[in-house]
């Protein structure tokens, strides 16, 4: 079993698993187990058949991958949903994942899978942008202009910057953890994601 990290609450109380051991974010780093985590994440606890359909992934793929996720334990079992012994559900241990490069600043191994971690990301979040700009026009269509994107150049410290993202934090996690209203309106899982990284014009 790997346990070093540390698990703290986020601003609406939910646990977050603060990431120290690179083997951890090896786990939590490859393509399908940050797909199958953030199905998880948004649908709840499920077993890999369901992971596999929803995923179109060979349950035994999704099995293996459920594996590696459960040794780092970043999912846990939920065995109060199994139907029989051989059921098996699983959920994520923690809300959500962070990590500093700082903690592998003494690390090779661990700055070279934090990169890995950054990267893979990047392209997942980017990814789902772009498929959501690749979607039907009939099913961007039912969205009008709600969907958004946004950009700002802003002028900070790195101590305003850390202010900035707690104050953002703030109204997403307040957004995230509202009671959904009982109102028959449509909805559906909505991803965000933003950086807020110094750069040069």
């Amino acid at each position: 079993m790997i346990l070093v990290r540390d698990r703290v609450a986020d601003m609406a109380g939910r646990g977050v698993t603060q990431v120290r051991d690179s083997r951890v974010l090896a786990a939590a780093s490859h393509p399908l187990r940050r797909r199958l985590m953030d199905v998880l994440r948004v649908e709840g606890p499920a077993t890999a058949s369901i992971l596999a359909a929803r995923t179109e992934q060979a349950v035994g793929n999704v099995s293996h991958h459920l594996k590696v996720l459960a040794a780092a334990e970043l999912i846990v079992e939920v065995p109060e949903r199994a139907r029989d012994k051989r059921e098996r559900w699983w959920n994520l241990a923690s809300t959500a994942l962070r990590w500093s490069d700082s903690d592998f600043a003494d690390d090779p191994v661990g700055q070279a899978v934090a990169s890995a971690a950054m990267s893979i990301n990047l392209d997942r979040q980017f990814g789902l942008v772009r498929a959501w700009h690749g979607a039907p026009d009939e099913q961007r269509a039912e969205w009008g202009d709600a969907p958004f994107s946004t950009d700002k150049w802003l002028s900070m410290s790195a101590e305003e910057l850390a202010a900035f993202e707690g104050e953002l934090q703030g109204l997403i996690d307040k957004w995230a953890s509202r009671a959904i209203p009982d109102d028959g309106a449509r909805r559906a899982s909505v991803f965000f994601f933003a950086h807020g990284v110094p750069a040069k014009p």
